[in-house]
């Protein structure tokens, strides 16, 4: 038993989710994953004596929910997978895991027993007439110590890799959220994130159950369904990526008078919206603002960690991503590691509870990722009166160019005040005389611009050394599931 399900048995009648299927009670959700866990309980197919990995092709809601659970209340070690992904992903995560079972809803059945062939697992399918298998007695309480879940990188770097969080880690970063942003059961979020990240699954889901608040899953995003729920006044607490909002507000710029009214009015009754997993620009900010009202609060945050710095409820300042959140501590330290002073940049390195066990089955690069117990991340920070401020990835976002290094984040963001800019990713390509040139690709409203008027107004912004010297003009940049710019394609472009 997890401290998790604990708090939903807990809440009992309170309602806890919404989905295109129903709504359900904490206390539905407890005896339906209950069940579950119960079909689960015969083990894995291949008697392996290791937590049995067990993948989730779960939509979101009522099904991701029960499985999550049921999976941890049977003792197994949960894999979330995102249901719109290629097989060819899938194969490679259920593989890399040796995963032995595959919890899936209904609508995914099918792929899910296609999956499941090659690798010899097992399928359960949610809401199936097994389910109504009886519990057999109360499962000890879980210790805190033993992996609970995998989730994968973003892979914007190499393959994915596994991180591995155990139940007390979970827990670190459930109880450190729930107390900086004032959960409660009288929060109602709405679930538009994907399930296969710590984003939509621990900062949305897992806080929403923890606080005995009700999550609804609508089943993906959609601009029109997510203004109509905002404007609803129904939902207290939004979460989003950066590209979320953005489309948002091409929406609300795309409606009637009416739409827009209702949609800012509603939206504006929200206690709380928050921006993550990529770098929010400073103009989507303060074009949300302009619509809603809402000041959206940054925060920053890894798989291997969770979140660990944060704006606060009293204090937002645009462009950073605040202090420490509850339990964590961090430093910022140079190339030799030692300490470098405020306003200076350097690694950002992080140690706490809510920081992962290891990788999975990556045990050289799970070492290599930590420095006398504190986690390298690979940011680039500095710290300042206003909070910390993230530069980039050492390896993607700082580019040394004629001895010099700059920052892809700060250049974007200057960039993309250019009334002809609507975002831009940018990125350095090796070069024999400059070390690496800047590049950048960009998405404008004004298509016939040249790449010559894009530097020479970025010569009147910016050092000589940040003006990027080629443009791409792409119809939208290439990203990832959780809106982040896969730089690796960005930089395939120019290479």
């Amino acid at each position: 038993m997890t401290a998790i399900a604990d708090r939903v048995e807990h809440h009992a009648e309170q309602p806890a989710i919404v989905d295109p299927a129903g709504a359900w009670t904490y206390a539905q959700v407890f005896a339906d994953a209950a069940r579950l866990a119960a079909r689960l309980g015969a083990g894995s197919p291949t008697g392996d004596p290791a937590p049995a990995r067990i993948a989730l092709l779960c939509n979101a809601g009522h099904d991701f929910v029960v499985g999550l659970l049921a999976c941890w209340r049977a003792g197994g070690l949960a894999v979330p997978l995102h249901p719109a992904h290629p097989d060819a992903e899938l194969a490679y995560f259920l593989a890399d895991t040796g995963a032995t079972v595959i919890i899936a809803s209904a609508a995914n059945a099918e792929a899910a027993r296609r999956l499941a062939r090659p690798v010899g697992a097992g399928v359960i399918v949610v809401g199936t007439d097994g389910d109504d298998a009886t519990p057999v007695g109360r499962p000890a309480p879980a210790d805190p110590a033993r992996r609970a879940i995998v989730f994968y990188t973003s892979g914007t770097t190499g393959r994915p890799k596994g991180v591995v969080h155990t139940h007390g880690s979970l827990q670190a970063q459930i109880e450190s959220l729930v107390a900086a942003w004032s959960w409660s059961l009288d929060d109602r979020t709405l679930l538009v994130l994907p399930l296969h990240h710590v984003h939509g699954v621990v900062n949305v889901t897992l806080c929403a159950l923890w606080a005995g608040a009700r999550c609804e899953a609508p089943g993906g995003f959609d601009a029109l369904a997510t203004w109509d729920r905002l404007a609803s006044g129904d939902i207290t607490l939004f979460m989003a990526v950066p590209t979320i909002y953005t489309r948002l507000i091409a929406c609300w710029d795309a409606a009637d008078a009416g739409d827009r009214r209702r949609w800012s009015a509603g939206a504006a009754r929200a206690r709380l919206m928050v921006s993550g997993s990529a770098a929010l620009p400073v103009s989507t900010l303060t074009r949300w603002h302009e619509l809603t009202g809402q000041v959206l609060l940054e925060r920053y945050g890894m798989t291997e960690l969770g979140m660990a710095l944060s704006n606060t409820l009293e204090r937002r300042v645009p462009g950073m991503v605040g202090e420490p959140l509850p339990g964590i501590s961090v430093r910022v330290v140079d190339d030799h590691g030692v300490d470098v002073p405020d306003g200076a940049a350097g690694e950002l390195l992080v140690r706490g509870p809510q920081v992962f066990l290891e990788y999975w089955q990556r045990a050289d690069e799970t070492a290599a990722s930590f420095v006398d117990g504190w986690f390298r991340t690979g940011d680039v920070a500095q710290h300042t009166p206003d909070g910390y401020r993230l530069l980039g990835r050492a390896s993607v976002d700082i580019i040394k160019t004629g001895g010099e290094k700059v920052s892809a984040l700060e250049i974007e963001e200057v960039y993309r005040t250019h009334p002809a800019v609507v975002d831009c990713a940018v990125v350095g390509i090796p070069d024999d005389e400059w070390g690496e040139r800047v590049c950048a690709a960009v998405v404008l409203h004004t298509p016939a611009l040249t790449g010559d008027e894009l530097r020479a107004w970025g010569k009147e912004q910016l050092a000589a050394a940040k003006v990027p010297t080629r443009f791409a003009v792409l119809p939208e940049l290439p990203r990832n599931t959780m809106g982040k710019v896969t730089k690796t394609d960005v930089r395939a472009i120019f290479s």
